[in-house]
């Protein structure tokens, strides 16, 4: 009987020699439970307050005067004497302005696409909205520092680094809004 439970025991202890553990354990997607929701990790999505204004004004006066006199006297012996003279004014009087202002408030989520060296997020995402078949599309990149990202998981726009937050509309609307053919070729031009 005792050589029946040493046989026994020593199978075991072979049988477990070749059986293997894993961990539960993964430090690249672990999360403690009591941590907060902040993106860390590539996968990770983030949402963007977008709340940018923009603001331009330009202004130009010109004003130039030019005046060139220009007179000649020919003699001829024993004939009167002719004098003829030249004279070149011109005035030019110009001026410009131009003002452009722009506003944009969105709110959309994106994926954190890199964890860089120094821990900044690269972060990427775009978002699409058909609107009475009007495509109106998002885009926004960059990067955010993780000390920017709220305890809601939220960044506001003014907080990206090398930010490009894009918002173009395609359809019918957005087409009437450009010039036709022929204005763009006039300004061509120059008419």
């Amino acid at each position: 009987m005792k050589l029946q439970q040493l046989l026994c025991c020593t199978l075991l202890v072979i049988a477990a020699g070749t059986a293997s553990a894993q961990s539960l354990y993964d430090e690249k997607t672990y999360r403690p439970a009591a941590a907060d929701n902040r993106a860390f990790r590539v996968g990770d999505v983030l949402t963007i307050q977008i709340v940018e204004n923009a603001s331009a004004t330009a202004n130009a006066d010109t004003g130039t005067r030019r005046n060139n006199d220009m007179s000649a006297e020919l003699a001829r012996p024993h004939l009167p004497a002719i004098n003829a003279g030249l004279g070149v004014r011109g005035d030019f009087d110009g001026g410009g302005r131009t003002t452009r202002s722009g506003k944009l408030v969105a709110q959309l989520t994106v994926s954190v696409a890199e964890v860089m060296p120094n821990g900044d997020l690269r972060i990427t995402g775009q978002q699409l909205l058909l609107i009475n078949d009007e495509k109106q599309r998002i885009n926004v990149e960059g990067r955010v520092r993780p000390q920017d990202i709220s305890d809601a998981n939220v960044v506001i726009s003014s907080r990206l680094a090398d930010a490009k937050i894009t918002y173009v509309g395609e359809g019918e609307l957005a087409a009437r809004q450009k010039p036709a053919w022929w204005r763009q070729f006039m300004d061509w031009v120059g008419l």
